[in-house]
Formats: C-alpha cells, structure tokens, sequence
C-alpha cells in the first residue's frame, strides 16, 4: 500500500467508526472520501477569522456546491488536518503550541498570534505571492518574529508531479539570493524541473524562504515543516528528502526544521492533555 491509499484508508476508517457520511468529490460520483458537510470534517467550526483567511488564500479549499465538494471537505485533506491540529489553540495558550511544535523553549512565552493562508511577498516583480499553510506570530520585541508552518499530508504521497522552481526565480531577483549562496546553488537543480525529489516539495519551501526572508531578515523567523509520516519505503523516502533539504538550508544558517504529526501529536498529549482532553483524544482516534 502506498502512502497516499495508507492515509486515505485510516481516514475512511475513521469516518466509518464515527458514523460520519461521506460523498463524492461530484457528490454522487467519485470515491466515496469527503463528508457532505464541512464541520463534520473538523474538530470545531471554522472561527470567523480562520474562514476569511482560507477563503482570501489562492487554493479554493471552501468552495463548493450542490455538484461539488468543498476541497477542505476531504478527509484526506491538508488544510482540514492543519485546522484540526492548529486552530484550537488561537483562544489558548499558543507558547504551548510552539514548544510542542519545536519552535521555541517551554517557558517562551513570545508567541501570541496564529493564521491562515499568510501571503509573504517576494518580488513587486511578481504577480502572485505564495500561501504559507499557517504562521505564528511573536511579540515584536523578539529577534525572531514569526514562525512559519507548512502543512503536508496525503499530497505529499500523491501520484501528481510536483511542480519546479519557475526560472524567473533566478532570472529577475539577485538580492534575496546574496546571503543564501547553498539554496541558490540548490535551487538551481530544481529549476525548471524537479527531478529529484518525489514527496517533499522544495521549490515551495525554497519560495516560504525568500517570502519570509524578505519580511523578516535572514535571522527573523523560522520555517517548519509539519508532514505526516507513513508506513514503508514512501514514509522512508519522505523522511530522507526533507532531512536533505534540511542539511542545504543549514549551511546557509536558515532556521528550517521538521515534525510529523504523530510526534507532535504525541508530544501534545504527553505534555498538555489534562484541560484539552476532548480536542487531543479526537487527534488521537482520528490521526495516530
């Protein structure tokens, strides 16, 4: 079994256990993979903030009809696992959140914000601005003022190619690449095509960099990956790539770092379960 049909198995079981319908991506026609109303896909409802940051964000995850479902429908879907996983603590204590995700010390107490869909622009050069899945914002006091999140989940198993690194990155900005000499070195091997890696994504991480670079300064923020890990040679291979590319973004001192679900997960309920027991037990069933 690859990891995609791994994923989309244990989430199919979950919905069956928990009696949750589910439809087709055309309602009626299609694997049977997304449930017919939103919140059943969730821990909680989206809060007013979180639905305008998704719905502001390039990927149409809410959009859907009486034809077809919403994207964030899915159970296999990335932007419901980060919600599921992330916006539970914006009216908690979010410091808890970053010391469980690895981002800071436990008695850190700096992080005070969490969204969706943040846009960090590159170039006035380009059109578009790429989405990072979710940041954390600290106190502006800080040396390090954001801690940005991309979310990976069955996608990163899926049988589509993933996109290069498009050949104006290196053609139209010199600045933004000056004090990063080994991701530029690297960014070249991945553009305009990426033919090396087969679940991590580098050209959109490499984009996170220099969006959040531009915003921040070099030494003003930190990006984690957060992916779920799978049984067998896929999990093995996904593990591989982003320890690589982890390796390239150190030597240029970018704070880039990884967990899995299942750590943090873990993490969370050994460290934070008493007074959050409905919200970890629900990640528990539906995600270990």
């Amino acid at each position: 079994m690859n990891g995609f049909e791994y994923i989309l198995t244990k989430q199919l079981s979950w919905a069956d256990r928990n009696n949750v319908r589910l439809v087709g991506s055309e309602i009626t026609k299609g694997r049977l993979a997304y449930t017919d109303n939103l919140d059943k896909n969730l821990f909680e409802p989206l809060l007013p903030e979180t639905r305008t940051e998704i719905e502001k964000g390039d990927g149409g995850e809410l959009i859907g009809d009486s034809t077809h479902s919403a994207k964030m429908c899915a159970v296999h879907s990335s932007s419901a696992i980060g919600v599921n996983v992330l916006q539970y603590w914006k009216n908690k204590n979010i410091p808890d959140l970053a010391y469980a995700l690895g981002l800071c010390r436990k008695d850190n107490k700096s992080a005070n914000e969490i969204h969706f869909e943040r846009k960090f622009k590159i170039s006035d050069k380009f059109q578009f601005d790429p989405n990072i899945d979710s940041v954390i914002l600290n106190s502006e006091n800080e040396k390090i003022k954001a801690f940005g999140i991309e979310c990976k989940y069955s996608e990163a198993y899926s049988s589509r190619n993933h996109s290069g690194l498009k050949e104006r990155y290196l053609t139209d900005i010199t600045e933004q690449w000056k004090d990063i000499p080994n991701l530029l070195d690297f960014a070249k091997t991945i553009s305009p095509e990426d033919k090396y890696f087969n679940h991590l994504h580098p050209a959109q991480l490499v984009k996170h960099i220099l969006g959040l670079k531009k915003e921040y300064g070099k030494s003003g923020f930190r990006l984690l990956y957060l992916w779920y890990d799978v049984l067998g040679q896929d999990g093995c291979r996904h593990r591989a790539e982003i320890e690589e590319f982890a390796k390239i973004a150190k030597k240029d001192n970018i704070k880039f770092h990884s967990i899995s679900y299942q750590e943090l997960i873990r993490k969370l309920k050994n460290d934070y379960y008493n007074g959050n027991e409905k919200y970890i037990d629900y990640l528990t069933d539906r995600y270990l």
